[in-house]
């Protein structure tokens, strides 16, 4: 079960912490070494490695430098300023519905050139029709007990999804093969939703992929995510959404990305499995 927002950002303090502890003893120094060349009283840095207070980046290029490992600065330094927003609950972000979520993205996604996105849940939403937004919208509005304007929300997804055919963007795009087989929506619905997805593939923009049932994994199912370009990756999970912006993360979900789409089949053997997808429906 995820943890309440308080914890999540606890949780990362104390991953910051411990990082920042482990560059000391990897430098071979004591507290009060450390304390001496950064300046400041040894009760410092034992707040600091304890979690008691937070670092500031100033704080964090010293303690680096002191440890002769500057390089290590800027990814902490990320995650040190996400620490507080990088876990965004569902319920807050659709207090007043699922529209106003949806709206608020267009700036990123306008901005993004390279897209890589896996989804081992529902159809990627930069895919989307409105027919299959609105039912999975609404849906999730019903379990979260937030204000239900699926059909505006849907509307607004699928607006925000008109830079897949727009401007300078590529999409890398990933399914499990499962997605395929999540209806929402009745049968026509998902027909004219895979439909969809055979088009999409015909676009030069866009690449998309499907891990077939069986395969030979090379790497785990995972929750839901997107990375925008090397700067930023969103995943969803059940209570929350997370940002994540430090390199060494954004590095970490891109290698998994790629080892995803190993797995995944595209071109011919995709479309046929999304085809046979589509004969299920009877």
């Amino acid at each position: 079960m995820p943890a309440p927002k308080s914890s999540s950002v606890q949780q990362a303090r104390d991953s910051i912490a411990a990082r920042l502890r482990d560059i000391r003893l990897d430098a071979e120094l004591t507290g009060r070494e450390l304390a001496a060349r950064c300046g400041w009283s040894e009760s410092k840095s034992s707040r600091i490695e304890s979690a008691r207070t937070p670092p500031s980046a100033s704080d964090i290029r010293k303690w680096c430098s002191a440890c002769g490992a500057d390089d290590q600065a800027p990814d902490l330094i990320a995650a040190n300023r996400t620490a507080d927003s990088m876990h965004v609950q569902w319920k807050r972000l659709h207090r007043t519905g699922i529209r106003r979520h949806q709206e608020s993205a267009v700036p990123l996604y306008r901005q993004t050139r390279q897209f890589r996105v896996y989804c081992s849940n529902v159809i990627p939403g930069l895919v989307q029709t409105e027919a299959y937004a609105t039912a999975l919208l609404s849906t999730i509005s019903d379990f979260q007990g937030t204000p239900d304007d699926a059909p505006e929300a849907a509307a607004a997804r699928v607006e925000r999804s008109r830079v897949i055919r727009e401007g300078h963007h590529r999409f890398a795009l990933l399914m499990e093969e499962d997605v395929l087989y999540h209806h929402f929506g009745d049968a026509e619905v998902m027909a004219g939703q895979l439909g969809y997805l055979l088009a999409a593939m015909a676009l030069p923009s866009v690449s998309l992929g499907v891990i077939p049932r069986g395969a030979h994994r090379r790497m785990w199912t995972l929750e839901t995510f997107m990375i925008f370009d090397d700067r930023e990756v969103q995943v969803e999970l059940l209570t929350a959404e997370l940002r994540i912006t430090p390199p060494g993360d954004i590095a970490t979900y891109t290698k998994a990305f790629s080892r995803l789409c190993r797995v995944a089949v595209h071109g011919a053997a995709a479309r046929g499995l999304i085809s046979d997808a589509i004969r299920s429906l009877g």
